[in-house]
């Protein structure tokens, strides 16, 4: 059994001499392991991440739909506000009318009572018609007595009788018309006379009227409390959203920190000459780099292409597209020599799942053929999975991998499949470099 000396002595002789070779070789097994472990540490990173995303949205449609809400609610509020003050106005009009019909009873009694004075007249009328009819036949029977000398007397005598007649029959007919329009009158009078006691059809209506005005006031005075207590739990619920958005936003940022820690630590292996398991794949993302910047510098030179359009920005959106896709001016080019590179590099292992190459603004104009599927009109979910090309994926991972200018970028995320399918993959990244110009980054992605 090896004794290793005591503290202040040294024994070459009892050190073996393959023992630095074998402690290099334990070391390199404890970093191997150890990037093995950073790595499942970054994968279960991706997916907490993700699932933080996901609340992310949860939380943040919950809160649009909570501002919604007090919208409404605040619409609400101003109706019943409204109907409130209609409510008041209607029971107002209701008092003012009754006083008017108090006002039309009272006129009503003052007609009343002066029909009644011109019946009366008729009738004194009539008495007085009787006794000149009296008068006149009394005449003429002294005319008659009075032989020839009054016959004169005797034509008037009768004038005055025909004509007290024809008075007498006007004041009956005016005293009968009086009567009858009394009569209707005294209904009419009863009917505007309130009378608790035997309401009339015309306040009870008015009473009617009045309950129901009066049940609608109290139907929006207490519709206006549960608004207001609508309002105020509305309040609450959009406090606790905000709090629980602001919370997630803590523990997301804190998750994408030890994400980028875990990223950075397995790159540090690796940069440090450590064979990690995943410098083969990198080494692929570099080469297939490297050929992508070959093939587009070779068409600069042919004059395949211009520099303006092959660094070309302006993304047009297609028509009916969804998820949207784009297209610029070297979308052409890019069909036709990515494919020679793209589609061989997903040979190279059977754990890579694509490997395509996007400009700085995570354009993905030509990804591999099995994911440039044409679109299906009003499919998203099945587009999101096998329609990937066109597209720009500005999301932390694609951005990253099309700006990054260091030799190489790993990273670890959840691939969007759409249908709310996701897939937990690792990245290596490689810039591609155009004539010394950054055109953007090669993305090479596989699973754990």
């Amino acid at each position: 059994m090896l004794k290793w000396p005591k503290a202040g002595r040294t024994n070459p002789a009892a050190v073996p001499d393959d023992a630095p070779r074998r402690e290099d070789s334990a070391a390199l097994n404890v970093i191997k392991r150890l990037s093995r472990s950073i790595s499942t540490v970054g994968k279960d990173a991706a997916e907490v991440r993700g699932a933080l995303e996901d609340t992310q949205r949860v939380v943040q449609q919950q809160s649009e739909a909570m501002q919604a809400l007090a919208r409404q609610l605040q619409q609400i509020s101003q109706v019943q506000a409204a109907i409130t003050a209609a409510t008041a106005e209607s029971a107002a009009a209701v008092q003012r009318a009754r006083g008017a019909l108090g006002g039309v009873g009272s006129e009503v009694t003052g007609m009343a009572t002066t029909l009644a004075q011109v019946s009366d007249a008729a009738a004194e009328i009539t008495k007085i018609s009787l006794q000149t009819r009296l008068v006149a036949f009394n005449a003429a029977v002294e005319a008659k007595h009075a032989g020839d000398a009054g016959r004169g007397f005797a034509v008037v005598a009768e004038a005055v009788k025909a004509l007290a007649g024809q008075v007498e029959a006007s004041s009956k007919a005016i005293v009968s018309a009086i009567a009858s329009l009394q009569d209707r009158i005294d209904r009419f009078s009863a009917e505007l006379t309130e009378n608790p006691a035997k309401p009339s059809q015309i306040h009870a209506a008015f009473s009617a009227v009045e309950q129901d005005v009066q049940r609608i006031a109290a139907s929006a005075a207490d519709s206006g409390q549960q608004m207001q207590l609508l309002n105020e739990r509305a309040h609450e619920l959009d406090r606790e959203v905000t709090q629980a958005s602001h919370g997630l936003k803590v523990a997301f940022d804190g998750s994408d920190r030890f994400l980028r820690m875990a990223e950075d630590l397995v790159e540090q292996i690796a940069e440090s000459g450590v064979e990690v398991d995943d410098m083969p794949l990198i080494r692929t993302a570099q080469q297939a780099a490297g050929e992508i910047a070959g093939l587009l510098e070779a068409a600069l030179r042919d004059g395949q292409i211009s520099v303006a359009d092959l660094f070309d920005e302006s993304y047009r959106p297609i028509d009916g597209t969804s998820p949207q896709q784009h297209t610029t001016r070297f979308c052409q080019l890019t069909d036709r020599l990515f494919p020679a590179v793209q589609e061989k590099m997903l040979g190279v292992s059977d754990r890579i799942v694509f490997c395509i190459a996007a400009d700085r603004n995570g354009y993905i104009a030509t990804h591999n053929r099995k994911y440039c599927q044409a679109q299906r009109p009003g499919d998203t979910v099945w587009n999101t999975a096998n329609s990937r090309y066109r597209r720009i994926f500005n999301d932390r991972t694609g951005l990253a991998s099309a700006r990054n200018t260091r030799p190489f970028l790993l990273q670890t995320y959840r691939r969007d499949m759409g249908g709310g399918r996701f897939v937990v993959l690792k990245e290596a990244a490689a810039p591609i470099v155009v004539q010394g110009r950054h055109w953007g980054g090669l993305r090479l992605a596989f699973s754990f």
